[in-house]
């Protein structure tokens, strides 16, 4: 078995690990994460070029945490789903990491709709998009005025990070 092959293993072993605490809990583990990180560092080590791979690794990292990070910011997200997609791109590099975060973000809409519809609160949905969206079109509007009334529920999202991990590692192994 080639590195590339043991590090995805230990991707899907951290993600999935990953989402049923997020599941039970509503918390990604920090050790968990460290764990990952430590595991893809030996890995890219290993690996046939070292320095190529930790220089991909850092370069995926810092996509991961820039695509999430926003979200985090406006409170969209917890600061667990922002460091897991951070180790991802440590895992995968920013190519990946990209394709990753497309296919999460897809998979974190689909579990959106499912838990409004689910809650009956579609109509909350649309009240919290209208007050988003007028306050990017009201001229000088600060993102800490558009503090929603009411929230339309949270989610565990470290479920759709795996979705869209196991997602990209399918269409790469084909």
């Amino acid at each position: 078995m080639q590195i590339e092959q043991y590090r995805d293993a230990l991707l899907l072993l951290m993600v999935g690990i990953a989402a049923v605490n997020d599941l039970a809990t509503r918390r990604i583990p920090n050790r968990l994460l460290l764990a990952g990180l430590a595991g893809a560092l030996l890995l890219h080590a290993l690996s046939a070029e070292p320095g190529v791979a930790l220089l991909s690794a850092c370069g995926g990292m810092l996509l991961g945490l820039a695509v999430f990070l926003p979200f985090y910011l406006v409170r969209g997200m917890a600061a667990g789903d922002v460091k897991m997609m951070a180790v991802i791109g440590f895992f995968t590099g920013p190519a990946e990491a990209f394709q990753i975060a497309v296919f999460t973000w897809c998979a974190g809409g689909v579990m959106a709709l499912f838990l409004i519809l689910l809650r009956s609160r579609v109509r909350l949905a649309f009240v919290n998009i209208g007050h988003l969206l007028s306050g990017l079109i009201v001229p000088g509007t600060k993102l800490s005025d558009t503090t929603l009334p009411q929230s339309a529920g949270s989610m565990p999202y470290g479920l759709a990070i795996a979705f869209g991990t196991i997602a990209a590692l399918v269409t790469h192994y084909g």
